[in-house]
């Protein structure tokens, strides 16, 4: 009996996720390729499943918009001091959009609707000398012309086990010249 409930309180929390295509269109929509072309700085941080703040980072985003390609490059700042990169290549689609980048397992997957983006991949981190793969849903939320908002719920086997919260801002300051974290 006890399985039942549970498996009958998994079935209607699946039924009440959050789909893209539950947000409105608005006036202005947001448009992943005109957001991202240029300059962008995000201020994140990650949790773990017990929603304690593990790390803080900063990461500088140049982005160009060419042939229905969107490239973004992007250089990680932690606070712990490691500095990583990432090269997204983003295509637009009919289906709205796909992109690979060197951390990324397979095709990410997106659509945008509204202020609202929703972007899927399986994510390779290593942890501890060990190569694991978490998968992303990362939700982006347009706030203003010039800022985004982004919470990414870390899977593995169905179960949350992280989150990343960042802040992205369009031409805002360098993390080089910003980023005092523990000083």
């Amino acid at each position: 009996m006890k399985h039942l409930l549970i498996m009958a309180s998994s079935i209607a929390l699946i039924g009440c996720a959050t789909a893209i295509e539950d947000y409105p269109k608005t006036k202005n929509d947001f448009v992943l390729e005109e957001y991202f072309d240029g300059y962008v700085v995000a201020n994140g941080m990650i949790q773990d499943y017990s929603n304690e703040v593990t790390r803080r980072f900063c990461v500088d985003i140049d982005g160009t918009w060419e042939n229905k390609l969107l490239t973004l490059d992007e250089t990680f700042y932690f606070d712990d001091g490691e500095l990583d990169t990432r090269k997204w290549e983003i295509y637009k689609t009919k289906e709205g959009y796909e992109g690979s980048a060197n951390d990324i397992e397979g095709l990410a997957k997106g659509k945008s609707r509204g202020f609202a983006f929703q972007w899927q991949y399986d994510l390779e981190i290593e942890t501890g000398g060990n190569k694991i793969e978490l998968h992303v849903d990362d939700w982006l939320y347009q706030l203003s012309e010039r800022e985004v908002m982004n919470r990414s719920a870390l899977t593995k086997f169905g179960i949350e086990v992280g989150q990343i919260t960042l802040h992205f801002t369009k031409d805002g300051e360098a993390c080089k010249t910003k980023l005092k974290l523990d000083e």
